[in-house]
């Protein structure tokens, strides 16, 4: 196919994945799943086949670290944005200079940096069949069937299929719905809801479109921006009209009010194997490990990038995590509670811990 162009926003701490992700070496930057390569390396070569340029958009501190582990042969740019705004500006950003290089018709998609999928055709062929939605005007995301029914992902309910005998083909999503309690989350699974992965894909004019009906002060900053694209003025511009966009999430500012309408659709996806590799619970569930001991300490994940080795007795379900300057150890059912390490951290002023 070789059409799309891919949007990759690289940002965050991953405070969740403390001690190995810190605010110099964010997670999309570490080789976590020890492949031999970083998430965001990981992200690139999966979507390589289908993808006729690449714009990641990250943080000034991030970017000569991403530049390097950009693979060779790629058409690949790399925005860097003067402060974190969330996932609609940098997203935005991204959209306007494409549509400057490539016009309002050019199909776009974004991804994570972040996240892990262990069967990516199946991701490639859910991309076919949503740019085929998106060539009608939707905005379009891919939902993810359920494996458990999770409270740590936000939920897609989706609506009749356009095709009745071809569900796969997509449908018109009815509602985007929070994180839910797990009483809630089972309900949702009962019913056919779909993870919201995050994912999504439309043409570059179809952005710009909604943004100028809901939020039209980016619009016309964005715009500014993306007209600048390739002349001296470009950074100048950038850093002028940076500060006066929202920060807001795309789901928020264009996904939740557009779907109320009708018109974003959803695609489907059964076993793409796909982990958003957001604490130690869901690395454990996806990674290899180094060496370690284990007698009576089921279900335990250890990472050390230390050399020592870490012998667990009567301990299961436990993730423990060394490196040089510190230790973690929490129950895997608490994993979502180490971003509350660092906000201790931040508090006490052990700013060389973060």
């Amino acid at each position: 196919m070789n059409r799309l162009h891919v949007i990759i926003p690289a940002g965050g701490v991953g405070s969740r994945l403390w001690p190995l992700s810190r605010k110099d070496r964010p997670k999309f930057l570490l080789d976590l799943r020890m492949s031999g390569k970083s998430l965001l390396q990981e992200t690139i070569d999966r979507l390589a086949p289908i993808a006729a340029s690449f714009t990641i958009v990250t943080g000034r501190a991030h970017e000569q670290a991403v530049r390097a582990q950009i693979p060779q042969g790629l058409d690949v740019t790399v925005l860097v944005e003067p402060q974190g705004r969330d996932s609609m500006p940098a997203i935005g950003l991204a959209a306007y200079v494409i549509r400057q290089r490539f016009g309002d018709e050019a199909p776009i998609a974004s991804f994570a940096a972040d996240h892990a999928i262990t069967h990516p055709q199946v991701l490639l062929d859910c991309v076919e069949r949503a740019l085929e939605v998106a060539q009608k005007g939707y905005v379009v995301t891919i939902g993810l069937k359920p494996l458990t029914p999770s409270t740590a992902y936000g939920y897609i309910a989706p609506g009749e299929p356009f095709e009745k005998d071809s569900p796969e083909k997509g449908s018109i999503v009815r509602s985007f719905v929070e994180k839910p309690d797990e009483e809630t989350a089972k309900h949702y699974c009962e019913q056919g809801y779909l993870w919201n992965a995050g994912m999504f894909i439309m043409t570059a004019g179809t952005l710009a479109r909604a943004l100028t009906r809901f939020h039209p002060d980016m619009d016309t900053h964005l715009s500014v921006i993306g007209s600048q694209w390739e002349s001296e003025g470009f950074a100048k511009t950038l850093s002028e009209e940076w500060p006066a966009l929202t920060k807001i999430a795309i789901d928020h500012a264009i996904a939740e009010p557009l779907a109320s309408e009708g018109g974003v659709a959803v695609v489907p996806a059964t076993d793409m194997g796909w982990t958003d590799v957001g604490d130690f619970d869901a690395l454990a569930q996806i990674s290899l490990e180094g060496q370690a001991l284990r007698i009576d300490s089921s279900g335990s994940f250890v990472r050390s990038l230390t050399g020592q080795k870490i012998v667990l007795v009567g301990a299961p379900n436990m993730a423990v995590i060394a490196t040089e300057d510190a230790i973690l150890v929490v129950d895997r059912n608490r994993a979502q509670d180490v971003k509350h390490v660092v906000d201790h951290l931040t508090q006490s002023g052990e700013e060389e811990l973060l």
